[in-house]
């Protein structure tokens, strides 16, 4: 009875019946779900509406922390958050302040409540979009991609609702192309949609090599240059909200003005216990891409201050990829060139009463609600002993720690500075048992290089309010820290522990395998930087946690690699075809286009002989309807030779499979044009070919109300298909790893590092077209 009153209940937020059982067989959501329409319906007195139970069940979909189910859901209720970007800006806010209480006021200005925004000011931003776009679409009608006017719109009204801007979009397009032509109902012609892509990436290349844009698109620069627009100048932290101010600010950044002249200054501070992956090139492009756009310099710098996970293998891989991303740090530091520094601001913050040795325990330690240290208070100069003890040795690990004596803004008190390690540094040896914290450590090296601008993400926020106590209590130049939302992917994991756990298990076979988002991953897929970078661009600076779907990113990838990415022919499922009328007594030299849409960029040239091998699927005895392909009375034209083959004979091996085709050829101008044209290779290479897809079945393989078994019992089976004895044209012949073409009519494929002498392999990087099965 209980399951058909949810059924019903939910049934009626708007769900349909399928999806409210399916949410039924989820204990833990449907729970919330139930909850969170209780609630409403007390609060409303009537009936839910389809719009707030849509926004109810959003919410209880993406809550993790129960108990603001109450006070987001009076909030949907109320009608104060009524859109999908209001209800996401709000459980980001509730990430970020785990404690109670929640300040109102900063949570509704972060979440748009009391934003009104009106059809003129809709109206005006669709208009505006439309008119920078303005001569592109009296060119493309409505083959213009409309999506981009609703972006842009967008991104100017951030709490305006979407289906009011599309609505806008649709009559103002309307008004100025007037109703679409039977021209604007046929497919997009392949030449202007290439020259379109041209453009846009001939602008987003601008924006990234010159930091300058021709236009209004929101590329990365504009964003990064935006953000400048609440970011202090250098010299100005003081202006920043939040930012403490004492008797020596001023003076330290006159100091600071003097050293850099104004500059700006930004690091990438990875930790080298990893290989970084896709959120990473995010960071990267903020970091070198906002000191670009403003002039300015970037540090590569390791935080290296851990050596029980370092590994020099990981130090080469963090700086290739940032090359391989196309940024040139202006230096590259390790905190560990600090060590002799920190550890003497260390002795200085015991000196000042500011830290103490402390005996608890690591699982003492652990969470926010941990028991005031004992040792809290005790003598500086005993402090002073016991910490020299820790540097000399004399403590087992565990068993002592230097602390802070600050409480920082997630409420955990005291953070650990200072912690004994008995393993050797791979940069400094065996001079130092005692490593400092990330707390500790990263604002003070911020500070010895002078970065103007600490970008992190969203969850170091909590560490804000020790940053600027660190700098201040050492009376030292403060630089000011900004957050960002994290950049995540849906069919992946990017958790170190994680990927580690899948190359144990065989899932992967290490760290750059391609179904990974790993950037070596990524590269060895064959994805271009360039596609990687371009993808940040359109996800953008954001305050909120962003996770994209991969699609999205595949899109970028085709834009780079349809100008980039030469063509050639290849089988992976072959068939023999013998031509028994062949129109020479030996193979003839054809020449193919490397970019057919644009044949100032060369050819290449591929024997065409009387036994040429044809993909499998291309052929069909017993055709289906709408099949164009070969079959009894159906010519089909070979691409690029001008012949067209007809089908003579099947010859079957003893199982009754079909093992050749013989076939009669013509000139395809001396007959009735053929419905289609496949492609082919004759004489040609064997290789293999890698064909990849997701690696996980749900959108979320760690989330344990999506995936109760764990992401390793989320894995998808067949996310790799070998195939071992594929067919390629001999114009690749000479091709190294890395090397990318665009298989005809299969997909864009890259030469892997498994290639060697006589044997070429190839890793499926995307297919021509977005699967529509993947959305």
């Amino acid at each position: 009875m209980a399951a058909l009153d949810s059924l019903s209940l939910f049934t009626g937020l708007g769900l349909s019946e399928q999806k409210a059982r399916e949410t039924l067989k989820n204990t833990a959501l449907s729970a919330q779900l139930r909850e969170a329409a209780t609630q409403a319906q007390q609060t409303l007195g009537s009936t839910i509406d389809k719009a707030t139970g849509t926004l109810l069940y959003g919410l209880a979909s993406r809550l993790r922390d129960t108990r603001r189910l109450s006070f987001l859901v009076s909030y949907i209720a109320s009608k104060k958050i009524h859109t999908e970007p209001q209800l996401s800006a709000a459980l980001e806010y509730v990430r970020s302040h785990p404690l109670d209480p929640i300040d109102t006021v900063d949570f509704e200005q972060e979440c748009g409540v009391g934003v009104i925004v009106t059809p003129e000011q809709i109206e005006e931003a669709v208009e505006a979009a439309i008119n920078r776009h303005r001569p592109q679409l009296l060119v493309e009608r409505y083959h213009f991609n409309m999506g981009l006017l609703m972006g842009e719109a967008r991104a100017v009204l951030k709490w305006a609702d979407g289906k009011m801007i599309k609505n806008e979009v649709d009559m103002q397009v309307l008004h100025l192309l007037g109703p679409k032509l039977e021209a604007d109902l046929e497919k997009k012609p392949k030449v202007a949609k290439a020259r379109l892509e041209e453009t846009n990436r001939r602008t987003v290349k601008d924006v990234m090599e010159n930091g300058e844009t021709a236009d209004q698109t929101l590329s990365l620069m504009e964003q990064l240059r935006g953000e400048a627009l609440k970011f202090h100048k250098p010299g100005e932290n003081y202006k920043t909200p939040g930012y403490v101010v004492t008797p020596h600010t001023m003076n330290l950044l006159k100091q600071h003005l003097e050293i850099t002249g104004g500059q700006v200054r930004t690091r990438f501070p990875p930790e080298p216990n990893g290989i970084l992956h896709i959120g990473h090139a995010k960071a990267i492009n903020f970091n070198f891409g906002y000191a670009k756009a403003n002039n300015g310099i970037c540090f590569l710098r390791f935080d290296d201050t851990n050596p029980e996970k370092e590994e020099a293998k990981f130090f080469s891989a963090i700086c290739d990829m940032v090359a391989w991303l196309g940024y040139t740090p202006y230096k590259v530091t390790y905190a560990s060139d600090y060590f002799d520094q920190l550890y003497a601001w260390a002795v200085e913050l015991i000196r000042r009463g500011l830290a103490y040795v402390c005996h608890q325990r690591v699982e003492e330690l652990k969470g926010h609600n941990t028991l005031p240290s004992p040792w809290r208070d005790r003598p500086t100069e005993e402090s002073l002993l016991l910490f020299e003890a820790m540097r000399k040795g004399k403590f087992s690990e565990g068993e002592a720690t230097l602390r802070m004596k600050l409480v920082m803004e997630d409420g955990k008190m005291d953070p650990v500075a200072y912690r004994v390690k008995y393993i050797p540094h791979h940069r400094t040896g065996d001079k130092w048992c005692i490593y400092p914290t990330y707390d500790y450590t990263h604002c003070l090296c911020d500070s010895i290089e002078h970065i103007t601008h600490s970008l992190c993400t969203k969850e170091f926020q909590a560490r804000r309010s020790s940053y600027f106590w660190l700098c201040n209590a050492l009376d030292i130049y403060c630089p000011v820290q900004w957050e960002y939302g994290r950049l995540n992917l849906h069919y992946a994991v990017v958790s170190k522990r994680k990927i580690l756990q899948l190359v144990a298990t065989g899932a992967v076979r290490d760290w750059d395998d391609p179904r990974l988002f790993t950037l070596t991953a990524l590269r060895r897929r064959g994805f271009p930087p360039e596609a990687i970078n371009s993808f940040c661009a359109r996800v953008g600076v954001t305050v909120a946690q962003t996770t994209m779907e991969p699609h999205l990113l595949e899109a970028c990838v085709r834009d780079v690699l349809n100008d980039t990415a030469p063509r050639a022919m290849a089988v992976l499922e072959s068939l023999r075809v013998i031509i028994t009328n062949f129109p020479a007594a030996k193979s003839l030299d054809i020449q193919v286009p490397n970019f057919p849409a644009d044949e100032t960029k060369g050819f290449h040239q591929v024997p065409f002989a009387p036994i040429v091998f044809i993909e499998r699927t291309d052929f069909k005895e017993e055709p289906e309807p709408g099949f164009k392909r070969l079959a009894w009375g159906q010519p089909v034209g070979l691409r690029h030779t001008g012949y067209v083959i007809e089908l003579q004979h099947v010859v079957k091996g003893p199982s009754g499979s079909v093992e050749s085709l013989e076939v009669t050829c013509r000139r395809a101008d001396a007959g009735e044009k053929p419905k289609a044209f496949i492609h082919w290779v004759s004489q040609p290479l064997m290789c293999e070919v890698r064909l990849y897809e997701r690696l996980f079945q749900h959108k979320n393989p760690e989330d344990p109300t999506e995936v109760p078994g764990g992401f390793l019992g989320d894995l998808n089976l067949a996310s790799l298909h070998v195939v071992e004895a594929a067919l390629v044209d001999c114009s690749v012949a000479l091709a190294k790893p890395f090397d990318k073409f665009q298989f005809e009519r299969l997909g864009y494929f890259s030469v892997d590092p498994d290639s060697h002498q006589g044997k070429l392999v190839f890793n499926r990087t995307v297919t021509l077209k977005e699967d529509p099965g993947k959305m």
